[in-house]
């Protein structure tokens, strides 16, 4: 304290520059231990490599086990990528030294494939003394791998050097932007990587084996270097659809197993899904939905998730929900609305003998006349709904008033009735147990317009990853489940639009980097259309 008394003036200035400051040396120290975990991996992985080829069998199981180790590596090679670009972000802020990662010498790109020449036009006059007499030194190119459906070329965008015979200046434009930092990949192909290892799911090694077949032999090290940084550049965007999503009354949730890579062995990790789909009460705000990755289900995720959120949940009775429905929740409990989809399910497995024999093989199979009863009725009640999709949510509630709430009552009646009359052994008396403890969440739409019967537009957005993952057999890590998370918001979201993700991904990633931030918003994917046909997509 000084002579009067008074507390020290703290400097803002002097303080944001240390803050700064050391977050720019905690990225890159998380920058280094990134790429030395890489190294390793790659280590290892050519160490198996150069065994097998010596001394190890043609065995299946063998070939497996270095897929594995090649995914793993992909893995580790992304998250070192993504962190140096972190890093450098965080760097340029401050005096701190942007950590570069050291990178094998790149092979020349292939020679057999045509070159397309794009010259940067040149100034006619010197920029430095404004004369004309302009006198061709030479010429810079650049080549980048660029891709075309079932095509391949490179293009070759040459700077030319002119001197000023009045001043003896030099001048050349500018490098061209690419989408990576040191990238020699257009976006199409960019796009194109994203899109197959996320839409598509194949893996980058399924996918670099293509590629040589194709004649353009590509390193594993350098697609994940790729895939790495193309997360952190389009990481802006994924928060504008969280946002948005977050920005709904209601949503619809749902999660599925994710098999993830660990220590000799393969744990069971889990991918959450919240969309938001307005569109069968009428409304026309945009759908969109974003993933999260966990390691388990418990049910602090979906709270974690959804912190700050409050509205409608449509989901099933996952008991990990029940913390979104607490009355001290802050800012506000969640109203939770049950899926009359999965209810459904229960009775029609008791009421279908083909379902029967499918999941008993040569056991007997008994079809219950309760279950073929309660899939009458639940069924009649689907029946009216499915008219009135597409209404306005006043139109629907009237209509459900009228309609709906009767059959409901009517289906209400008969279960207390029958469930009376069962055991608790009884598979029927399970499938009524599971509406009648929470009638209140099966009937809440019955009140409101804006909810849905059934949570199926969650259930659409994990069945492309339930199939899918059949392909990529895990995730690497809890690293790799997080950006495959991100990756599959951006894409399920395009589809959700009627929109090419491949194409809008191709777009997006020729933009972004110029793009002001204030403009942002106009690359998400139910913008795209509309600006597309001003701006033209990247060749």
């Amino acid at each position: 304290m000084d002579a009067a008394g008074s507390a020290p003036v703290i400097d803002a200035v002097a303080l944001q520059a240390a803050l700064d400051a050391a977050v720019a040396e905690n990225a890159r120290i998380n920058a280094i231990n990134a790429d030395l975990a890489a190294r390793n991996a790659l280590l290892e992985l050519q160490m198996e490599k150069m065994r097998r080829e010596r001394f190890g069998q043609s065995a299946e199981r063998g070939k497996l086990l270095v897929d594995q180790m090649e995914l793993h590596f992909e893995e580790l090679e992304a998250n070192a990528s993504e962190d140096e670009a972190v890093a450098a972000a965080a760097a340029a802020k401050t005096s701190v030294a942007a950590f570069e990662r050291k990178r094998p010498a790149r092979k020349p790109l292939p020679a057999h494939l045509p070159r397309e020449r794009v010259v940067v036009p040149a100034p006619c006059t010197c920029p430095a003394c404004g004369s004309d007499r302009l006198s061709k030194l030479g010429e810079d190119i650049t080549e980048t791998l660029e891709v075309i459906p079932r095509q391949w070329k490179v293009i070759q965008t040459v700077r030319e050097r002119f001197s000023c015979r009045a001043c003896a200046k030099i001048t050349q434009p500018p490098a061209p932007f690419h989408v990576t930092p040191r990238g020699m990949f257009g976006p199409a192909f960019l796009a194109m990587l994203l899109f197959e290892k996320f839409g598509q799911h194949q893996p980058l090694n399924r996918q670099r084996d293509r590629y040589a077949r194709e004649g353009v032999d590509l390193s594993l090290v350098t697609l994940a270097d790729q895939v790495g940084a193309c997360s952190a550049a389009l990481l802006p965007l994924y928060k504008l659809i969280e946002a948005h999503v977050l920005a709904a009354r209601r949503l619809h949730a749902d999660d599925t197993t994710v098999p993830v890579l660990a220590r000799d062995k393969t744990d069971t990790g889990r991918l959450w899904a919240y969309v938001r789909d307005d569109r069968p009460f009428g409304s026309r705000a945009p759908p969109a939905v974003i993933y999260h990755y966990s390691r388990n289900r418990r049910g602090e995720h979906p709270v974690a998730h959804l912190t700050g959120w409050s509205g409608l949940l449509q989901a099933d009775a996952y008991g990990g929900y029940n913390g979104l429905v607490d009355p001290k929740r802050q800012p506000a409990p969640v109203t939770r609305a049950l899926c009359w989809a999965h209810a459904r399910r229960y009775f029609f497995k008791l009421a279908d003998a083909a379902t029967q024999l499918k999941q008993r093989r040569k056991t007997k199979v008994v079809v219950a006349p309760l279950a073929v009863e309660a899939v009458r009725q639940i069924d009649a009640i689907f029946a009216i709904e499915r008219a009135i999709t597409g209404q306005s949510a006043d139109e629907r509630l009237a209509v459900r008033r009228e309609q709906v709430a009767p059959l409901v009552a009517a289906f209400h009646d008969w279960m207390v009735e029958h469930r009376g009359k069962l055991s608790r052994a009884s598979n029927v008396a399970a499938a009524m147990d599971y509406m009648l403890k929470d009638w209140a969440g099966f009937t809440a739409f019955l009140d409101d317009g804006h909810i849905c019967m059934t949570n199926n537009a969650a259930e659409r957005a994990m069945r492309g990853i339930a199939i899918g993952r059949k392909a990529w057999l895990f995730a690497g890590s809890d690293r790799g489940g997080q950006r495959a998370a991100f990756i599959f918001s951006l894409i399920a979201t395009a589809r959700l639009n009627d929109i090419d993700a491949q194409a809008w991904l191709a777009d997006v990633l020729a933009r972004i980097a110029d793009i002001p931030q204030h403009r942002l918003s106009e690359l998400l994917p139910w913008n795209w259309k509309a600006l597309c046909q001003q701006l033209p997509i990247a060749a």
